[in-house]
């Protein structure tokens, strides 16, 4: 006769059912749990932001809302932004504090992208906490590598287009921020920060913003003028393109279109970038380049000099 199967062992003759096993946890979903655990030890922190700021695109799950939602994480990231304010300002920043906060950024980076934690992530404000690295004009490394890091967390907010995100930009001051960059950054900072300007002004409500005074239309356009100069010496496709960009939007607006009748480098019409066009067989920007010449000239006539009557034109 065959023996009985033992108690509680999930047989016929068991005295109650056994409780099913939980599913098996995956091991990169284990492994973030464990790294956003040790992110809030300080003596474990450096080591932690750099393995997850390595790693983040290989974790098969969304690292986002772990991030989000883990109890501490955010604090942790912020503490490590706020606890370098003052050697930023002191001009005192190390490479070693940089590159431990650029790992923070990219972390943040990640949670600005998501969509799940996009708009709280914006909601609680947290880009202003990187605007002091935006605000500085030191241009070591250390301080380009900052600057670029941060703007990547604001280039991936504005990447898919969202006007409440945009308008939260808008009511920070961001504009001028990236104005600054593109003025005093590297070639790849710089096309960053005018990708970030191109999508806010993409949104009508950030045209809007840019040519309602005069000083806000010649802020832009004379930064972006100082650009398509500076390109002329050293050429860079991906900046020229973004720049073109720029310009073509403006003209969507009749006053900014009127006034760059006059404001326009004169290299953007004479075909001193064909050439580099042509090379990067860019269609789309040659075909930029084209509707915005084309929209200049089609805006009405019998302005004078450079800014001249810019005050009317404007508005003003």
């Amino acid at each position: 006769m065959a023996n009985p199967p033992p108690p509680h062992s999930g047989g016929l003759f068991s005295g109650a059912p056994s409780a099913p096993e939980p599913p098996a946890k995956d091991e990169n979903t284990a492994t973030v749990e464990q790294l956003l655990l040790d992110l809030c030890k300080l003596e474990l922190r450096d080591k932690t932001l750099e393995l997850l700021s390595k790693n983040r695109e290989n974790f098969q799950q969304d690292i986002a809302p772990l991030l989000w939602h883990s109890f501490g994480t955010m604090a942790a990231l912020l503490q490590e932004i706020v606890s370098i304010y003052r050697p930023v300002a002191r001009a005192t920043l190390t490479q070693d504090q940089s590159n431990r906060v650029c790992n923070a950024l990219a972390l943040l980076q990640c949670v600005a992208s998501h969509p799940d934690t996009k708009m709280p992530f914006i909601n609680a404000q947290i880009p202003l906490y990187l605007y002091p690295f935006l605000n500085t004009v030191y241009k070591t490394k250390e301080y380009e590598y900052l600057r670029l890091t941060s703007l990547g967390v604001i280039g991936a907010l504005v990447k898919v287009d969202d006007h409440e995100v945009i308008v939260n930009l808008l009511n920070s001051e961001i504009i001028p921020l990236c104005l600054l960059t593109m003025e005093i950054g590297s070639e790849i900072s710089k096309t960053v920060a005018t990708f970030i300007v191109q999508k806010i002004m993409l949104d009508d409500t950030g045209l809007m913003y840019v040519c309602s005074t005069r000083e806000r239309f010649l802020s832009v356009s004379n930064v972006l003028a100082q650009m398509v100069d500076a390109l002329v010496k050293q050429p860079s496709p991906r900046l020229l393109k973004h720049i073109i960009r720029c310009y073509l939007r403006l003209t969507d607006n009749p006053s900014a279109c009127d006034a760059l009748r006059t404001c326009l480098p004169t290299v953007l019409a004479d075909g001193t970038f064909n050439g580099l066009l042509e090379t990067q067989k860019d269609l789309s920007t040659r075909l930029w380049l084209h509707q915005l010449l084309h929209n200049i000239a089609m805006a009405s006539s019998g302005r004078g000099g450079p800014y001249a009557d810019l005050n009317r034109i404007m508005g003003r």
